[in-house]
């Protein structure tokens, strides 16, 4: 592995590798790339979305079954995965506190420190999280980023988490720029267009005025894997229903009019001019090298 570029992809719970930045990974995986992809949670208190998997059974061991889901996902796109440990946070309603001991409450230092070792030991020059509102409010995303960014810096410092072994430092920080407005918009005028019914108008009409906006400055074309992401989506039988949603909009419409996955560089050891077309852009022939923390 010493001489491959490595791809770190940091998710709150399973189905988000597969939901957010699929077909990337799968791209890259295809092109030898070591990808790993790294879940912070189990998704115990994720709902049931499909109504085929809203079974007793299936409630009954949910974590079990979201385990044996994410391990169907990785074989789909061909990369490696690994939990972190912690408790999925749920979705608190308003004024609702959250439960003891879930990922949201740990302290930050307690919470990165897995994931720093996990850089440590897989050494990836490019990390992929969500941005600081974590892409929607929930509080494991948010969480994930947190953690995400304070590992960017403490695996390369000798004197953070010391036994969690030899000091690494990624060499670019992206985030998610995934389903924007632009997106919806744009996919929606093209069915419009097309005479296909569109179930993003709603998506668009409640969109909100003070959302914020990512400027997107990478465009990773990976239309050619958008199969392979959306085999990967639909292993999440939990998450994910086949007939509504994300899976509703038609494959060959999205491909001719958004055929990239979308991201936002946050930090960058390497120069690089913007925009981009390739997370390992400025980096592909010191990547392998490696880099490696101070005192190493």
């Amino acid at each position: 592995m010493a001489d491959a570029l490595r791809l770190l992809s940091v998710h709150a719970h399973p189905d988000d590798e597969s939901s957010k930045g699929a077909a990337t990974l799968a791209r890259y995986a295809a092109e030898g790339v070591e990808v790993m992809v790294a879940t912070c949670t189990g998704g115990e208190r994720g709902s049931v979305l499909n109504p085929r998997m809203d079974r007793p059974e299936v409630r009954a061991d949910l974590a079990a079954v979201r385990r044996s889901e994410m391990a169907a996902a990785r074989e789909i796109l061909g990369v490696r995965q690994r939990f972190l440990g912690f408790v999925d946070s749920g979705l608190p309603a308003d004024g609702e506190a959250l439960p003891d001991g879930c990922f949201a409450l740990q302290p930050l230092e307690t919470a990165a420190e897995p994931l720093v070792a996990l850089i440590r030991e897989f050494r990836p020059h490019v990390v992929v999280t969500y941005d600081e509102t974590g892409g929607y409010p929930h509080p494991d995303h948010i969480k994930t980023h947190r953690i995400t960014s304070a590992a960017f810096d403490a695996s390369a410092d000798p004197a953070r988490y010391p036994d969690a072994g030899r000091p690494w430092q990624p060499l670019k920080l992206y985030y998610h720029a995934a389903f924007s407005r632009q997106w919806f918009q744009t996919l929606h005028d093209a069915m419009t267009a097309a005479g296909v019914d569109s179930a993003m108008a709603p998506v668009l009409a409640d969109w909100p005025d003070t959302a914020p906006v990512l400027a997107t400055t990478t465009r990773v074309h990976c239309a050619d894997h958008f199969e392979t992401r959306d085999r990967a989506l639909l292993a999440h039988a939990t998450q994910i229903d086949p007939d509504t949603g994300f899976m509703a909009h038609p494959r060959d419409i999205e491909r001719r009019v958004w055929p990239t996955e979308d991201y936002h560089l946050a930090r960058t050891l390497v120069g690089t001019p913007l925009p981009e077309t390739d997370l390992f852009a400025g980096l592909r022939p010191a990547a392998r090298r490696g880099s490696a923390g101070p005192g190493v």
